[in-house]
Order: C-alpha cells, then sequence, then structure tokens
C-alpha cells in the first residue's frame, strides 16, 4: 500500500467458498448434512447461506451443515439486523450478549478458499480489492446459534475476528481467525477456548497469496471464478508496501466488516 493509501468501504465483509459439500465432508473428516442445498460462491456476502463444519448430537462426530452467514441470537426478536453480525471480535466474543453463549458452547468451522478486503488508492479516489487465500484453502474460527420462531428456524454464523499480523495489516487492520488443522478439534471440542483466540503461526500466515484481483467482486451479483484471478495494478491503484507511513495509514483508516 502507497503511503496516504487506506481501506475502502465501511462494508466488506466477503469470502469465497467453492468446495463441494462432499469434498468439504473429507476434508473435515464429517457427514454431510446439506442436502444438495448449496452451491459454489465466489462471492459470500451477509445472509448467504454457506458451509459450516459443526458438532451436533445426532452424529458421533462432525458435520457439514447449512448455515446463514450473520448471527441471529436466540433470544432477537427478529433476524433483521444479521448483515451486522458477520463478525464477532476476539477481543470481546467471551462477554457480549449477542456471541458469549455461542462462544461457550457451539464453535464452528467455516471453510473458506479466501477472503477480500479493500485498499485505497493513493489519491483516494479509487479502491482496489484483494483477495486472500492459500493453495489448500482455509478454515475461519466461528460460532453459531439457532433462532426460530414459530415453524421457522435458522442456523447462523459468524467469524471471530482479531488483529491483522504480518503482511496481512498492509490490508486491513483487522482479519478472520484463522485455525490451523492441527486446532480444528480443539476449537470445536474444547470446554475452555480462550487460549483458542491467537491467531496462527507466522509461517502459516506467511503462506498466504494477497491476490489484487477485479472490481466486479464489489457487486454481490456477480459471480464465478474470474472474481479471483490475479490481474495487473496500474501506478494509480492500491499497492501494497511495507513502510512505516503505510503502516500507520493502516491503522487509522475506516475498518470493514472483517
Amino acid at each position: 500500500m502507497s503511503a496516504g493509501a487506506g481501506y475502502g468501504c465501511p462494508m466488506c465483509g466477503r469470502y469465497a467458498s467453492t468446495r463441494s459439500p462432499a469434498d468439504l465432508a473429507a476434508l473435515f473428516d464429517a457427514y454431510d448434512e446439506t442436502e444438495d442445498a448449496l452451491v459454489a460462491d465466489y462471492n459470500v456476502a451477509p445472509t448467504d447461506p454457506v458451509p459450516i463444519v459443526r458438532m451436533t448430537e445426532r452424529e458421533p462426530g462432525r458435520i457439514v451443515a447449512v448455515a446463514r452467514w450473520g448471527l441471529v441470537p436466540a433470544w432477537a426478536p427478529s433476524p433483521d439486523g444479521a448483515a451486522r453480525m458477520i463478525n464477532a471480535r476476539a477481543e470481546t466474543v467471551a462477554r457480549s450478549p449477542a456471541f458469549a453463549r455461542s462462544f461457550a458452547q457451539r464453535r464452528c468451522l467455516v471453510p473458506a478458499d479466501g477472503w477480500y478486503e479493500w485498499v485505497r488508492s493513493p489519491d483516494g479516489r479509487r479502491t482496489q480489492p484483494y483477495y486472500m487465500t492459500r493453495p489448500d484453502g482455509l478454515a475461519f474460527g466461528g460460532i453459531w446459534s439457532v433462532w426460530s420462531s414459530g415453524e421457522r428456524r435458522l442456523v447462523t454464523f459468524s467469524v471471530v475476528t482479531l488483529a491483522a499480523r504480518g503482511r496481512l495489516a498492509q490490508v486491513h487492520h483487522r482479519m478472520p481467525l484463522v485455525l490451523t488443522p492441527q486446532r480444528w478439534e480443539e476449537w470445536l471440542l474444547a470446554a475452555d477456548a480462550s487460549d483458542l483466540l491467537a491467531p496462527a503461526p507466522d509461517s502459516y500466515l506467511d503462506a498466504l497469496e494477497l491476490r489484487p484481483v477485479a472490481r466486479a467482486v464489489g457487486d454481490v451479483r456477480n459471480d464465478g471464478p474470474e472474481l479471483i484471478r490475479a490481474i495487473a495494478v496500474g501506478a494509480d491503484a492500491a499497492t501494497l508496501g511495507t513502510s512505516a507511513a503505510d503502516a500507520s495509514t493502516v491503522a487509522t483508516s475506516p475498518p470493514t466488516l472483517f
């Protein structure tokens, strides 16, 4: 990011989740309970239905299930505010009235190919989306809940976020809680997950590609593999750097949903 650049629009919570339920069931050693209700989504937006991996009393292990992005607490009068509940801050998730019960009892894994963030150009006129990804995919730490009213029942979730580390801080000062495979079981089953709110090792995060992609991802109506293809970034666009001035700009720029 060049000096003077900053974050883009204040509501850019987007990620990609394209693996099939069968592939996810194999990867996470889980039962598939999605009932063919999911399709590949290169532009997941708040309130979209997507796969999560969670525990259930119905099966002796993990399941891949459909949930809507944006947690609705069981006590909420309606699900109308779900789009504002897509993220739960690691610093407050254990004591937040909306998230604490889910954090204590209903944690999940959120499969993702990668996530998007927007960076503002040096002149402030344009934003450049970046796609953070690993070849072997990602699992975010999440929390889930069930909201019901009459015969209507919604399973919803939030992604836990924390302060960005390393190169990721060049894109935004927050990032999703990325869990290495070695931490999946503990995240799902541990009686006390407070110690699990630490970021993944730097060696794991350093393997992430920070890929500039086309601005088409900014429109939720767009979908498809073209959204994650790398593009050449012009001299007037927001590029990533490592200077002290860049770090200062990042720290004072307005947040996105991640």
